[in-house]
């Protein structure tokens, strides 16, 4: 027995699916927990691991303080990844976390050499999940509906 697909999909919420039929929702919800675990890690589980495992053991507060700095815009951003709707404000942000991603790629290039290796899997996991930050965002991209069919109204004057 053949299921008839002949639904209209134009008329589905776009909290469901867009155009060709893949769900955005469990997108969505997979860049919020993966924003949320980065930023918490960035923020305050990093600048710990790297003063127990570094041999000069940085200071913890500071740490913490530099990495606060660090991430203004990313705590800027946040509301957007919270709704994740808007494509435009979507498309900055993903190219926001993509110079977050170069710094990160940088910084465990650096400590590639002369790092403990507890201390470069501390830089490699920060990597991993702003690589998986990007990803899910260019996927979201992908399935949230065109940027480019909006009909305008035209100005009275």
């Amino acid at each position: 027995m053949a299921i008839n697909r002949s639904d209209n999909k134009a008329n589905a919420p776009i909290e469901k699916a867009d155009a060709a039929g893949k769900p955005i929702a469990p997108m969505r919800q997979r860049l919020l927990l993966t924003w949320l675990v980065w930023m918490a890690y960035r923020l305050l589980a990093l600048p710990i691991m790297i003063s127990v495992f570094n041999p000069t053991s940085p200071d913890i507060i500071g740490g913490i303080a530099w990495q606060t700095l660090w991430l203004i815009p990313a705590f800027i951003l946040t509301p957007v990844i919270l709704r994740g709707r808007s494509p435009y404000m979507l498309l900055i942000g993903s190219m926001l976390t993509l110079v977050y991603l170069g710094a990160s790629g940088v910084v465990l290039f650096t400590r590639f050499y002369g790092s403990s290796v507890i201390e470069i899997l501390v830089y490699l996991l920060d990597f991993v999940l702003l690589f998986a930050i990007n990803v899910w965002l260019f996927i979201l991209l992908k399935r949230l509906p065109s940027m480019n069919n909006v009909v305008k109204q035209p100005r009275s004057r």
